[in-house]
């Protein structure tokens, strides 16, 4: 709860030191604000309680996926080191307005009222919204801003008709409304399961999950890199356990009914992200389709809902976000040396001979593409072990199949950078890697080693 009244205040600070004309002090204040938020949450660890008229629920488990959440943030700010200096750009408003979508995100994975689940929701889109269009001289960045807020904006209605149906249904906005459904004669549920569909429909479109996710590929690719890494990493964090929150609270008497729908979900997003990525050329664009195949994984929890559910999301959840902010943070690094059509490129050929001009970023980006790939020795693999393991827990052995057939797909264009990065050089620019990136690199493979060598470290938190 802390962090995110501290985060609320401190953007607010933020942009007030961007009235300075020295822009050198933003990226530690915003490094220190996120630091100070992670250990804000200790203050609340084995104390749980409800706030702002039982609206928000914080507990053990919260806290966790909230550490998530931060330490992403974290993360992907150290990535930021000399992004924005250009003579165009805003720091301070940038940073400020990643806090306030943080905030967003904090509370839409504790929210206990579906007013507060729109509220946090509306934060985190909006200042999303701002930041994909940041980049004005980029008419691709453009586009993307337009698509995303109108289809945005267009999920937000439907999640607020669902909304307004499970009112009129239960006369209540409780997160547990649910439970005053479940005696009540199938004709008296019409307006129950409409407003389920239609909230579901409204969040899956979040997470980019199939047939929701034709926003994704676009956007990842008009957005400004880091805040594409940003919009990866913590919108599918809090957008997946808002879904668990819902389907394992108020829709959860409810399993056979919805169980179907979410299973065809995760067959659509895993076939259609990972043979799709197949065919791309473009960087972002292939770990835009790599993450609508990684919604349909995150789903398995949720069709497999039971007492680790949630620690296996928080899992695979910390996993994807490691290996994201790396591949992006190699990414940035190395896209600035090649340009085309006076910007700087985003295919596969910015890695050629990576290994030879940087090993750090060669090793990085292999234990990166490695683990979202799910091969052994990488937090990945446990993360999607998990999942797949909740699913088999419900008897869905055949989703199991697939699951393990969309990986083996998955590997061709997971390897594209690294077979790129071991080919002889074209241009033999050196990267300059600023310090604080190169630690933030470093922190973010070393947790993606560690947890695939000890997954428990993560996990038994939660039980």
């Amino acid at each position: 709860m802390y962090s995110i009244l501290f985060l609320s205040v401190t953007g607010l600070i933020m942009l007030f030191l961007g009235l300075s004309k020295s822009s050198s002090r933003l990226l530690p204040f915003q490094i220190i604000c996120l630091i100070c938020a992670i250990a804000a949450l200790f203050i609340d660890y084995n104390s749980p309680g409800i706030y702002f008229n039982n609206m928000i629920e914080i507990n053990n488990g919260v806290l966790l996926v909230q550490f998530v959440l931060l330490l992403t943030g974290l993360l992907i700010a150290g990535i930021s080191a000399k992004q924005f200096e250009d003579q165009n750009a805003h720091p301070a408003e940038y940073y400020a307005i990643m806090q306030f979508a943080i905030v967003g995100a904090l509370i839409m994975v504790s929210f206990k009222n579906y007013i507060m689940l729109f509220v946090g929701l509306e934060i985190l889109s909006v200042g999303l919204y701002v930041l994909t269009g940041s980049d004005k001289r980029n008419l691709r960045g453009n586009e993307a801003a337009i698509k995303y807020f109108l289809m945005g904006s267009f999920a937000t209605g439907i999640l607020l008709f669902g909304i307004a149906m499970l009112y009129g249904a239960t006369g209540s906005f409780a997160l547990e409304m649910g439970g005053m459904m479940v005696n009540k004669a199938p004709e008296a549920k019409v307006f129950f399961w409409i407003g389920m569909l239609f909230t579901s429909a409204g969040l899956l479109f979040k997470i980019s999950a199939v047939p929701f996710h034709f926003w994704t590929a676009d956007v990842y690719q008009g957005a400004p890199s880091v805040f594409t890494a940003f919009m990866a990493a913590i919108v599918k964090t809090a957008g997946i356990f808002s879904i668990f929150r819902i389907f394992s609270t108020t829709f959860a008497f409810e399993y056979s009914n919805w169980s179907g729908f979410i299973l065809v979900v995760i067959i659509l997003s895993m076939v259609v992200g990972n043979v799709t990525a197949v065919f791309q050329t473009n960087f972002k664009r292939t770990l835009a389709f790599s993450s609508i195949s990684q919604a349909g994984f995150l789903l398995l929890s949720i069709i497999g809902l039971g007492t680790h559910s949630q620690g296996n999301l928080a899992f695979y959840a910390l996993s994807y976000s490691m290996a994201t902010v790396s591949a992006f943070g190699v990414f940035l690094a190395v896209r600035a040396n090649q340009l085309e059509n006076g910007r700087p490129s985003e295919d596969f050929n910015v890695f050629e001979g990576l290994y030879k001009k940087n090993p750090f970023l060669g090793v990085v980006l292999t234990i990166s593409m490695l683990s979202l790939a799910g091969i052994p020795l990488t937090s990945g693999f446990w993360s999607k072990f998990f999942v797949l393991n909740d699913a088999a827990n419900h008897g869905y052995f055949w989703v199991l199949i697939i699951g393990a057939l969309m990986s083996a797909v998955s590997l061709y264009y997971y390897f594209k950078p690294i077979r790129a990065a071991f080919q002889t050089a074209t241009n033999t620019a050196a990267y300059e890697l600023p310090a604080v990136t190169k630690y933030t690199l470093a922190l973010s493979t070393i947790l993606t080693i560690l947890f695939g060598l000890a997954p428990d470290l993560f996990r038994s938190l939660f039980q």
